[in-house]
C-alpha cells in the first residue's frame, strides 16, 4: 500500500470515505452491522487478507481440528502481512465466535492493523482493551466450531454485505468500516482530504453561526474564497 495514501486515509472519516466513492456510483462500500469493540481514537487502514468461514458440519468440527497447524483459521492469523487488515467472512452469524483474544494478541504482536468480522469475538472485552483496532457485531463466546467452519484465505469474500477482494483497502474509524477498491484508493485518498478540510472550514463557519445555505455544498462562491483564506492560515 502507498505510504502517503495510507497516512491520509488515517484523517479522514469513514463518512466523507462513503460521500466520496458515492460519486463514483460505488453505493455499497460500507461493512453492515459492524462496529468497534472498543473505540480507538484513530483510524485503521490496511489492505484487505481475507478469511473465509462456511456452515460448520459436526463431523468435521470437533476440537482436535486446531491441532492442525495448516488450520484455516490459525493460518490467517500466522500469515496475514505486517500492515494489513484481516477481513472475516462469518455469514453475518455472531452466535460462534470468529476468533477470541489470543488469536488477536497474536495477530496484533504480528503487525497487523486490524480485524473486521461480520460475526462475533469472544473475551470481546480483553479483545477491546488491545492496541489493535477490532471491529466486529457483537461479543459471543461459544468456539467457532459451533457454527463454523474456516475453509479458506486470501479469497473473495463478504463480510457485512459488503465485497470485499483481497488488497482492497479497509478504513475503519470509531463508527464503523468501508472497503475501498484497491485500484482507485490513491484518488479516492486525495479527495476525501480536500473534502475533509473544506468540511472543518464548514464546521467552523456553523460554530460561528453562519448559514449553511450557500456554504454546504458551497454554491456561494464568496464561500470558495473564504475557504481559500482559511486554509492559508490553518496550513491545510
Amino acid at each position: 500500500m502507498n505510504p502517503a495514501t495510507r497516512e491520509k486515509l488515517m484523517g479522514v472519516s469513514v463518512a466523507t470515505l462513503c460521500s466520496a466513492l458515492f460519486k463514483r456510483g460505488l453505493r455499497n462500500q460500507t461493512v453492515q452491522d459492524v462496529r468497534p469493540v472498543q473505540p480507538k481514537g484513530r483510524n485503521m487502514v490496511g489492505p484487505a487478507f481475507t478469511l473465509r468461514y462456511m456452515p460448520a458440519r459436526e463431523d468435521r468440527n470437533a476440537m482436535n481440528v486446531f491441532r492442525n497447524p495448516k488450520h484455516p483459521q490459525r493460518l490467517a492469523i500466522e500469515t496475514c502481512p505486517e500492515g494489513s487488515v484481516l477481513v472475516m467472512d462469518s455469514r453475518k452469524d455472531p452466535r460462534a465466535a470468529s476468533a477470541g483474544d489470543i488469536l488477536i494478541t497474536r495477530l496484533m504482536m504480528r503487525g497487523g492493523a486490524g480485524v473486521v468480522t461480520d460475526g462475533g469475538f469472544r473475551d470481546a472485552m480483553t479483545i477491546g482493551g488491545l492496541d489493535i483496532p477490532a471491529y466486529h457485531n457483537r461479543p459471543s463466546s461459544p468456539t467457532n466450531l459451533t457454527l463454523h467452519e474456516a475453509i479458506d484465505i486470501n479469497v473473495p469474500i463478504g463480510c457485512g454485505d459488503v465485497a470485499v477482494f483481497p488488497g482492497d483497502i479497509m478504513v475503519g474509524d470509531d463508527d464503523s468500516v468501508i472497503v475501498i477498491p484497491a485500484e482507485i484508493a490513491d484518488e479516492i485518498a486525495d479527495e476525501a482530504v480536500e473534502m475533509t478540510a473544506y468540511e472543518d472550514f464548514v464546521t467552523e463557519r456553523v460554530k460561528q453561526g453562519h448559514t449553511i445555505i450557500g456554504l454546504y455544498p458551497a454554491t456561494d462562491e464568496s464561500n470558495l474564497t473564504l475557504f481559500a483564506e482559511w486554509r492559508k492560515v490553518n496550513g491545510r
